[in-house]
């Protein structure tokens, strides 16, 4: 395996030992924590022990940053392959500075963000989050699939991914909230962020053969 191989398949190796098991985790923790919610709001008695809603918040952080993390990760290989191929260094510094500056402070903003427990913090930094994702995802040499976006492996991951910034800045909220507002949007987009996973794994495998036809001249 060639090294350009190697960075080729790093993004959906992740996903997969990663990123989907822990989608599997936390939708079993949620589905737990809401059945437990229902039998105590009707005054039953549940075997669902309590924590199970303290691990779902757990697990479900992990889930989002690492959701982020793999989106920038994926869209780093393209954007390095193109400045290295069209010598962006030395032809067009400032686009390369701009693009480097844009990850760091889209990470840092994710940092922080998960650090945050102010409202006004979470909305800032969630928003310069997912600024930062939008803005490197259509940096050029990405392959994003415009022509069919409803079957986009880009758009279905940015999306999601901006999915997961909003279920981060808005933790505080849903356990605030009592009128259970925040708590019923946040199952709604994520019911949707489930869908777009589902969605990632059908789309990831299809662009990963295409390119392997690319290569072998298919």
């Amino acid at each position: 395996m060639k090294p350009v191989d190697f960075l080729l398949i790093i993004h959906p190796a992740i996903a997969v030992v990663f990123v989907f098991p822990l989608i599997g985790i936390v939708s079993y923790f949620a589905w737990q924590t809401r059945q437990r919610r229902l039998e105590s709001a009707n005054g039953n008695k549940t075997k669902i022990p309590p924590i199970v809603g303290r691990e779902h918040v757990l697990i479900g952080r992990w889930l989002s940053s690492a959701v982020v993390g793999v989106t920038l990760l994926g869209l780093a290989r393209p954007i390095s392959e193109n400045i290295i191929t069209k010598q962006l260094i030395s032809t067009n510094l400032f686009s390369v500075i701009f693009i480097v500056f844009m990850f760091a402070l889209t990470i840092a903003s994710l940092v922080i963000l998960l650090r945050s427990r102010q409202k006004h913090w979470r909305g800032i930094f969630a928003t310069l989050t997912g600024i930062g994702i939008v803005v490197l995802g259509f940096q050029e040499g990405v392959f994003r699939r415009d022509n069919e976006w409803y079957v986009s492996h880009f758009y279905f991951g940015i999306l999601a991914a901006l999915l997961m910034t909003f279920s981060l800045a808005v933790i505080e909220d849903i356990y605030q909230d009592k009128s259970n507002r925040w708590r019923n949007l946040h199952i709604i987009l994520n019911c949707v962020a489930l869908l777009l996973f589902m969605g990632q794994g059908m789309t990831g495998t299809r662009d990963l053969l295409e390119i392997g036809k690319y290569k072998l001249g298919g």
